[in-house]
């Protein structure tokens, strides 16, 4: 990532927000320099609303300097798994290298959004366990706040982990609010993963409070649980627990409690939508054959299934993240097939 410059500069209009789309303020960022003088990655904070609960939401475009993104841009929504908030999943700052999803894609040409989910980063904490059918209502509320902001009712969706299983069970609601759905490290059954398995081994632990610990300890060990702790560098892991730390050292459990115990939460032939299905070649929440029996049942035939090499269950963080990135833009920007 390049050197982060803070650079503000007063909002004087910016029409289409209701009331699920509050900025959190009233500053667009330069998140970006660039190399001309005009152009730059910009970011804006929104709160969506579920209820009563307060959801904080990102966005970041590349712009001329002065202008709100082109309406006309595509919108790819990123969704956060289990233990890292949504910033630190997409947009994390690790010094001298390159791991913000939101900048690579946003440099691509597109709206790109995330949102911390209930419980997580900046939203607001509950008693809830934020588990798959809470967060289904999350991203419900969070495609209110795009579409009254952006005047879009369809995104891209980009989902990783349990954050995969949740994009999933939304494209399945609400079908008609997917352009293309991304799952990377989904689990479907969950048979034979050695990571489920564990959470299993675990339930009346996970069951016993809407939140589980997680330190600086239980994020370093993601990189590590799948036995190739040299996927990933160490400089981002800690990078990572600095940015994560400041949310406390729990989350909530209940995306560990669905994933022991309530799978499968997503039924694919009623994801409508065309599928890319990336699996790390050492991932720990799923099989090659629990995935391929998912991704079988899908109805529709624009889909893809890709092995990352050389890559284990997180893979944006991975060494090899580019090649995730890569089987991304392909899907995104594929022509529309031509109906025979």
């Amino acid at each position: 990532m390049t050197n982060r410059q803070i650079a503000r500069r007063k909002l004087l209009t910016h029409s289409g927000l209701g009331l699920g789309a509050s900025l959190m303020g009233g500053l667009a960022t330069k998140a970006d320099a660039r190399s001309g003088p005009f152009h730059g990655i910009w970011s804006q904070g929104y709160l969506a609303r579920k209820g009563d609960v307060k959801l904080a939401m990102y966005r970041k475009w590349l712009g001329e300097q002065g202008g709100w993104p082109d309406k006309q841009l595509p919108a790819l929504l990123l969704v956060h798994g289990s233990s890292l908030s949504a910033q630190s999943s997409f947009d994390l700052d690790v010094p001298g290298d390159k791991y913000s999803m939101m900048d690579v894609f946003a440099d691509y040409g597109f709206d790109v959004w995330i949102m911390d989910h209930e419980g997580f980063g900046r939203s607001d904490r509950t008693s809830g366990t934020s588990d798959i059918a809470s967060r289904v209502e999350d991203l419900k509320a969070a495609m209110v706040t795009v579409q009254q902001t952006t005047g879009r009712s369809t995104v891209h969706m980009f989902g990783e982990s349990s954050g995969a299983i949740a994009a999933a069970a939304f494209a399945q609601a609400e079908p008609e609010r997917i352009d293309r759905l991304i799952l990377a490290g989904f689990t479907y059954k969950g048979e034979g993963a050695a990571e489920i398995e564990r959470r299993r081994a675990r339930i009346d632990e996970l069951r016993a409070s809407p939140r589980r610990k997680r330190d600086a300890a239980m994020i370093r060990s993601i990189f590590t649980r799948d036995g190739h702790p040299d996927l990933y560098d160490p400089a981002m892991a800690e990078a990572l627990v600095a940015s994560e730390m400041q949310y406390g050292d729990s989350v909530p459990g209940g995306t560990y409690v669905d994933m022991a115990v309530n799978l499968p939460l997503v039924d694919p032939a009623k994801v409508l939508a065309p599928v890319l299905m990336t699996r790390g070649e050492w991932d720990g929440n799923s099989t090659d054959d629990d995935l391929l029996e998912f991704f079988r049942k899908l109805p529709n035939g624009d889909r893809q299934y890709v092995i990352l090499p050389n890559t284990a269950h997180s893979q944006g963080f991975s060494k090899n993240r580019q090649l995730l990135w890569y089987a991304m833009k392909n899907f995104l920007e594929a022509p529309a097939p031509v109906a025979g």
